[in-house]
């Protein structure tokens, strides 16, 4: 056991910093922020206060996507690594509490494209956590860097992990998932089970953004329960996981019951989650918490997309007015470093949606799936005079029948969207064909799978083209040499 490690005074895990983190899981950052001056007061040569710190600027900048914040505070990486790494190196947190400072900035600055500095950051982390591994193989927080280091480099499209690879970083999602699992069934009852919130923050995002868990929803709610219940972290992770798997009721139940009392940090982000759901829902009074979102952030990132939402409301309304004004808003506010945003420009100036397939859009959205295909059945797309409208609606029927085990129709759908579709510059055709690819490859007709995504990589100049071709060549590595 390294019980021992922890007592060192150069990097004392002491009563005010096991607080200070524990409120930092909490997103209660004001106080975290106070037990942290009562160690610097306590035990000013206590080095564990500037790894607290970092974390509490990381969860900070994540809850506010304030951009000028994190110019502002990411000044201060340089001053704790030097204070750091000035310090005793013998102790398992010298080198893990630099690779988490060197993580945390690096996932940052991803957000705000500062790309070479992140590569460079995320080169340090990796070394030091391996290196750290290697000299303390029982200190269990190293698994959880490591885990997600692995996991988001597996995850990059081939280009970004050849670049890497150059650095000496390689990973795999796979191993990084399986390394995030174990840490989470070993923490408890550990001498680092303090860990385990965290580390459970970071499993959720690989099982519901890389790695698709078909059982995400169910595993993270299983493994969110030790959570504390006041905990804001907690019904982040559950609310955001149960948006994204189709779970878009529990989704709402999370989030209006969420903690209100003063004290948590403001995180506008849940507002526009809980409007996104209510959206799914065909809830119009979203737009309350679309607007409340707008009002409350001081970040650039999801307002266009935000206002496209706003927009259809407005069309869902009847309100060809206010639908235009919001478009105008589209154009004019936020920036454009999320992909949402991005996609929302490319939407605004396409014109105004059919009303049906924008209902069977949301309901999908949030699992509703008899709904949506119900409203698709009573469409009749041959009366449609836009031809987008007639790709959205074969893709749309493609999407139902998949999720609801209809592969055959599901093939014929999504046929006929890439038939329509594949010399437009909308993005059905071409993620139909990667969807069509991913059908095939677990009926194991891997020619016909390869076929698929190699279509979907030759259709150029749509909306997600990169993400959409990274997809489709993640495919065809899976089917290679199987036919």
């Amino acid at each position: 056991m390294l019980t021992g490690f922890i007592s060192k005074a150069s990097f004392e895990f002491s009563t005010n910093c096991k607080n200070a983190y524990y409120e930092v899981m909490n997103l209660r950052l004001d106080l975290a922020r106070q037990y942290i001056e009562k160690e610097r007061a306590l035990n000013p040569a206590n080095s564990m206060v500037y790894l607290i710190e970092n974390y509490i600027d990381y969860f900070y900048i994540l809850a506010s996507d304030n951009k000028i914040e994190f110019d502002k505070l990411k000044k201060n990486k340089s001053i704790r690594l030097s204070k750091i790494s000035a310090d005793s190196k013998d102790s398992p947190y010298y080198l893990f509490a630099q690779a988490e400072i060197n993580l945390q900035w690096s996932l940052l600055r991803g957000r705000y494209q500062e790309y070479v500095t992140s590569a460079l950051e995320i080169k340090r982390a990796y070394n030091m956590l391996q290196e750290n591994t290697e000299k303390y193989p029982e200190f269990l927080p190293n698994y959880k860097g490591l885990g997600m280091l692995n996991a988001v480099i597996g995850s990059l499209p081939s280009g970004a992990q050849k670049a890497l690879g150059t650095l000496g970083v390689r990973g795999g999602t796979e191993k990084g998932e399986r390394m995030l699992e174990e840490l989470v069934d070993n923490l408890p009852g550990s001498t680092y089970d303090i860990f385990y919130d965290e580390s459970v923050f970071y499993l959720s995002q690989v099982w519901v953004n890389i790695t698709k868990e078909k059982d995400a929803f169910d595993k993270i709610i299983t493994a969110t329960e030790r959570l504390d219940d006041t905990s804001l972290l907690k019904v982040y992770i559950r609310a955001y996981a149960a948006y994204k798997t189709g779970h878009n009721g529990a989704a709402i139940s999370y989030l209006m019951n969420r903690p209100t009392k003063s004290g948590y940090t403001d995180y506008p982000y849940l507002d526009y989650l809980l409007g996104m759901a209510k959206l799914n829902k065909l809830d119009l009074s979203a737009a309350v918490q679309l607007h409340d979102f707008l009002q409350s952030t001081r970040g650039a990132s999801l307002i266009k997309d935000t206002y496209l939402h706003l927009a259809y409301i407005a069309i869902l309304k009847g309100d060809e007015v206010k639908y235009n004004t919001f478009i105008t808003k589209v154009k004019k506010e936020g920036a454009s470093f999320d992909e949402k945003d991005k996609q929302a420009i490319n939407e605004a100036s396409e014109g105004e949606p059919n009303p049906a397939l924008l209902r069977a859009r949301f309901l999908f959205d949030g699992g509703y799936y008899d709904k949506a295909k119900e409203i698709l059945n009573n469409e009749n797309a041959n009366t449609y005079k836009e031809k987008r409208y007639k790709i959205e609606y074969c893709y749309r029927f493609g999407r139902v029948f998949h999720e609801t085990g209809g592969m055959a129709g599901a093939i014929k759908f999504y046929n006929y969207t890439i038939a329509f579709g594949e010399h437009s510059k909308y993005y059905y055709a071409a993620n139909a064909a990667v969807l069509l690819g991913d059908i095939y490859m677990r009926r194991k007709q891997y020619k016909q799978a390869a076929d698929s995504y190699n279509k979907a990589i030759n259709m150029k100049n749509h909306d997600y083209e990169s993400s959409i071709e990274n997809k489709a060549k993640e495919g065809l590595k899976r089917v290679e040499g199987r036919f």
